[in-house]
Order: C-alpha cells, then sequence, then structure tokens
C-alpha cells in the first residue's frame, strides 16, 4: 500500500481570486486523495473570518487593523480589476452564471473533506485576531508546525 501524498498551501493573500485558487486546488488535490493543509497567515487569514462582528476586548490597534480588513471571505477584494468594488460583483455574477461554487462554499467543501485549515498564531497576534473572530474547526499553528506538514509534502504552493 503506498503512502498518502501531501498537499500543502501558505495562503498569504487576501484576495478573493486567489484564496479562491488555493481553495480550488486544496479541494481537488483532497479528491484525488492528497492529505491537504492550508496555511493561512498575514492577509489570508481574511478567508478565515467569521461573517458577523465578535465582541471580543482588544486594543486600539487591533481594533483598526479589524476595521480595515474584510469581514469573511465573500468581503475579500479582487486582486486586478477591484473597481471600487464593482470587480468582485461582477466576478461573482459570472460565477454564478457558471455554477461555479462561490469562495464561502469552497470553505466548508475542504471541511467537510477534511482539509486542515491552519490561522497562522504569530500573524493572529501582530495583527490582533483572536480565535473567536475565526470559523469554527480549524487549527491555529505556527510556522513551525506548517514546515512539518510541508516537509514531506509532494505539492507545496504560495498563494
Amino acid at each position: 500500500m503506498s503512502e498518502k501524498k501531501r498537499t500543502t498551501i501558505v495562503l498569504f493573500s487576501g484576495d478573493y481570486d486567489k484564496a479562491m485558487a488555493a481553495y480550488i486546488i486544496a479541494n481537488g488535490a483532497a479528491a484525488y486523495d492528497h492529505e491537504v493543509t492550508i496555511f493561512h497567515t498575514f492577509w489570508g487569514l481574511n478567508a478565515l473570518r467569521k461573517d458577523e462582528n465578535t465582541m471580543v476586548k482588544k486594543g486600539f490597534m487591533e481594533k483598526m487593523f479589524g476595521r480595515m480588513m474584510p469581514r469573511g471571505a465573500d468581503k475579500m477584494g479582487l486582486s486586478k480589476m477591484h473597481f471600487a468594488g464593482l470587480g468582485p460583483k461582477m466576478i461573482k455574477g459570472v460565477m454564478k452564471k457558471h455554477n461555479a461554487l462561490p469562495l464561502p462554499q469552497l470553505i466548508e467543501m475542504a471541511q467537510e473533506q477534511d482539509v486542515k485549515l491552519v490561522a497562522c498564531t504569530m500573524t493572529m497576534d501582530l495583527l490582533g485576531l483572536q480565535q473567536e473572530e475565526l470559523l469554527d474547526n480549524i487549527e491555529y499553528a505556527g510556522v513551525a508546525a506548517y514546515l512539518g506538514d510541508a516537509e514531506d509534502g509532494n505539492v507545496n504552493l504560495f498563494i
């Protein structure tokens, strides 16, 4: 019996289209029976933020970061052609027309396929994010844990 293949993805970008690409690849790899890890760091953590406002105690700088960052995967902007928010609406309309899953559903699908979603704890500290503000059923770890997963990876991507 052969050993299961591993795919690791570092999601650094907070752009909707790049996060979609990461989750499409992750879901595809999981469907091909890979063990998949997505390590969310810096702006990639926005994909894991809950849509609703969560009441947590924060300092001034943490509150400012929280207000500047999109709340939830569906509110992330595009990397190109953002057009003051019109671009994301246009791409979501095209996606709906072609029956493509939106990012929040791709994230749910990844969780259903046991893709390991990891939030970088160092970045959470830097940006003032707390566990209560992120989706349920995700893991929290630092770069050493990601490197442990990536060390034996067959596919390692940085998006």
